[in-house]
């Protein structure tokens, strides 16, 4: 089992093109943890962005009665790819990671792979 230090670690030194990640919390909007790295991100203003995506997004889905819950959540901007994953582990209620790639060296599909992976080892 991995912390949320480590797990972030591991996200921006084994997928390849990333720029930024944290563990946030959607019920309050804050990061719990984030690591930048060459993109410039600020990750607390993020954090906070994407909360809002999060939850209007389950908002929508009670509103249509959708049981499924959320794998990922993908939003591509012409330089960047923006990864969502809300946590479905115990403990992980109101969690989700967040992950900013730089689209011209990542691998989106190896990517949300190692987040899955990532997300099974950490511990909250």
């Amino acid at each position: 089992m991995t912390d949320a230090a480590g797990a972030l670690k591991q996200a921006m030194t084994t997928i390849e093109g990333a720029l930024g990640a944290a563990l946030v919390d959607y019920n309050s909007g804050m990061a719990l943890a984030t690591l930048d790295g060459p993109g410039g991100l600020d990750l607390n203003v993020a954090s906070a962005g994407n909360t809002d995506v999060v939850r209007a997004k389950m908002r929508t889905m009670d509103m249509l009665g959708l049981q499924d819950g959320i794998e990922d959540m993908l939003i591509t901007l012409t330089g960047q790819y923006h990864l969502i994953r809300p946590l479905a582990g115990r403990g992980g209620k109101g969690l989700f990671l967040y992950l900013a790639l730089d689209r011209s060296r990542a691998n989106l599909a190896m990517a949300r792979h190692q987040l899955t992976r990532i997300e099974a080892d950490l511990e909250v």
